[in-house]
């Protein structure tokens, strides 16, 4: 069972936490953190692009010239997609791009991406994130005793307002709730930084 060492918020080491092999020691598996991310950003994606087809552009409704005997080629619409200022053939229209995947998949990918961060050295945990006041820089200087000169995760048990909003100025930082997480989060930032509290209930979700 992998062991990590819980720190303070002055970044000194105040004991160890084991941590559940099945949550945070499973085998990676590549292939199902890949779908997860590659549905999460489907999933974002608003799909509201949209063009015109020579049904809906403006003007046309004339022959442009007559069909024989000009020596020109054929037409019957000067909105066709090959003139200018045409239609556009088989153009995006306004589509969701949502679909699901399997829930022992993202389940997979999750634990996947947790157990990468302990593999990588990446997990902080800490005995207790607690912010007397709303303070960028409070939180930027808990950040420092932490090492974290990167991008980080935080996660916590609960909503914290001073915390979320500690945290939200600060570039590359996101704060999120153990029922919030999600792979392609965890992935995109280097550092995965959680209470003890937040880390026992992941395992009591997860496992």
């Amino acid at each position: 069972m992998p062991k990590v060492d819980v720190y303070n918020m002055d970044g000194q080491k105040v004991g160890d936490m084991i941590l559940s092999d099945d949550v945070f020691g499973v085998e990676v598996n590549e292939a199902a953190m890949h779908a997860a991310v590659v549905n999460i950003l489907a999933n974002a994606r608003q799909g509201t692009q949209s063009t015109k087809t020579r049904a809906e552009v403006r003007g046309g409704g004339r022959k442009p010239w007559r069909q024989k005997g000009t020596g020109r080629a054929r037409h019957g619409s000067i909105r066709s997609p090959q003139w200018k200022g045409g239609g556009v053939a088989l153009g995006p229209k306004p589509r969701s791009y949502r679909y699901t995947l399997p829930k022992k998949v993202r389940r997979l990918a999750l634990k996947s991406a947790l157990s990468s961060k302990v593999l990588d050295n990446d997990l902080v945990v800490l005995d207790e994130l607690k912010l007397d006041a709303i303070k960028t820089k409070e939180m930027v200087r808990v950040l420092g005793n932490l090492n974290v000169d990167g991008t980080a995760l935080i996660v916590l048990p609960e909503v914290d307002e001073k915390v979320i909003k500690s945290s939200r100025n600060i570039s590359g930082v996101k704060t999120a709730l153990v029922n919030t997480i999600n792979t392609y989060d965890i992935l995109r930032h280097k550092k995965f930084i959680a209470t003890r509290e937040a880390v026992a209930k992941i395992e009591e979700v997860y496992a």
